[in-house]
């Protein structure tokens, strides 16, 4: 079968969050999907399939080392861009349709900067402020002191986002997270960079329970994060995030918000490009 590996959230090989694609994958059962994924080890595996929905122009099945996602940000970009290197022709020009678990994903694709896309942050499934008792357990499962919490934040999309917002971004760089205390729950931090800095905020993500510890970069927390933090004006309509600073990467996320809609959007780096023997 096809195989790519995609470097995505940078323009630099090694320095963003990579997703392995197996193209062409009708063939391969649910166990097959899920025990290359462990044998990945890297935070997502997808799988592209022919579309079920009218008007997608493919399907794609997200496969962490522990489980399966209905939605997960940085394969929706890699993903995509593998299935343009590989000759796939969107029908309509300049946007890629993705039906995944959570339906149909547009991905607008930037014409001027080769590579670099943005995907439509899905409706979210469970939004609000999480309940104290909630927060508490958190806080100390990623070891910030609780005065250093401004808010927390449900921004599910699918993976279960609970998201805590900090006052600074060292703040974020010096979380300390305890596998065992954030358990099954997907954990995101955030906070803003002085004026001047490397990006607008500071993001680090956390989904142990999926077999992730720390993900390097996390479009599905950047939509997230994106809708909660614009609709709220704690950032501007169009701001960026850095992550993976602790892990030696350099992503860079755009969100914008149009209106309703935010997008999601970055760089990304066709890296892996062959065959794998999985049939």
């Amino acid at each position: 079968m096809r195989f790519s590996q995609v470097d995505v959230f940078t323009d630099t090989l090694t320095l963003g969050n990579p997703v392995a694609v197996v193209h062409d994958a009708a063939g391969l059962d649910e166990s097959a999907m899920q025990a290359f994924a462990r044998w990945t080890n890297l935070s997502e595996t997808t799988f592209l399939l022919p579309p079920t929905q009218a008007g997608a122009d493919y399907r794609l099945r997200v496969f962490t080392p522990g489980g399966e996602l209905p939605f997960a940000g940085h394969p929706t970009l890699g993903s995509a861009r593998a299935w343009l290197a590989a000759g796939g022709v969107p029908a309509t020009p300049g946007t890629v349709v993705q039906e995944c678990a959570v339906g149909l994903v547009l991905i607008r694709l930037d014409e001027t900067v080769p590579g670099r896309a943005a995907f439509a942050a899905p409706p979210l499934r469970r939004s609000g402020p999480v309940d104290d008792a909630t927060r508490e357990r958190l806080t100390r499962a990623v070891g910030v002191p609780a005065d250093r919490v401004r808010a927390a934040q449900w921004v599910d999309n699918g993976p279960g986002w609970a998201a805590l917002l900090l006052t600074t971004a060292q703040d974020v760089l010096d979380a300390r997270a305890d596998r065992d205390l954030i358990g099954d729950q997907a954990v995101g931090l955030v906070a803003p960079h002085p004026a001047g800095g490397p990006a607008d905020v500071e993001v680090r993500a956390f989904h142990p329970g999926v077999g992730v510890q720390e993900d390097p970069v996390t479009g599905s927390l950047a939509a997230g994060l994106g809708q909660w933090l614009t609709s709220a004006g704690l950032v501007p309509a169009r701001f960026t995030i850095r992550q993976g600073t602790v892990l030696g990467r350099r992503g860079l996320v755009r969100v914008e918000r149009d209106g309703e809609q935010v997008w999601v959007g970055g760089d990304t780096v066709l890296g892996v490009h062959g065959t794998v023997a999985l049939d």
